[in-house]
């Protein structure tokens, strides 16, 4: 396969893993909004502005990375996996408003977010510090849920 098709698959991949999750959300928002809140909550505006920044962090990094090189298949497969669990995570709490299970999710998310990075550490130092973020929201995330799972 070319490198530029490689690229497009790729872009695509991180463009539909943020559409379906942002309709899985949209269809929750609702239910969401009248869950009780912890005091620590995240303002509701910065969400969407951290999710579009690890979004297109991950998509600049595979660009450049896939104009001169393929990835290794322990990246491609975490990133996989991390965009299903992305998915899967938005779906579960929000659309089917399962926090606890919702909770499991996210945990399982966030040690697979913290693996990628781990991961493409040994191939592009540089990349794993930009998408550090992922990780570290992640556990911001998890602990929100948490707090939503044993409020609500």
């Amino acid at each position: 396969m070319k490198q530029q098709t490689k690229i497009i698959i790729s872009i695509a991949s991180i463009i539909l893993v943020a559409v379906m999750g942002s309709i899985f959300v949209a269809i929750g928002m609702p239910w969401f909004k009248s869950l009780i809140k912890p005091s620590q909550f995240v303002p509701s505006f910065v969400i969407p502005i951290v999710w579009t920044i690890i979004y297109v962090s991950l998509g600049v990094i595979l660009f450049n990375w896939l104009k001169t090189e393929n990835l290794p298949k322990s990246v491609t497969t975490l990133l996989i996996i991390n965009g299903i669990l992305n998915v899967l995570w938005c779906l579960v709490f929000f659309t089917l408003k399962q926090t606890q299970l919702g909770n499991i999710i996210i945990l399982i998310n966030l040690y697979f977010g913290a693996y990628l990075i781990y991961a493409i550490s040994k191939y592009k130092k540089l990349c794993s510090i930009i998408l550090t973020l992922y990780p570290i929201w992640l556990l911001i995330a998890s602990s929100l849920n948490t707090a939503l799972w044993i409020l609500n």
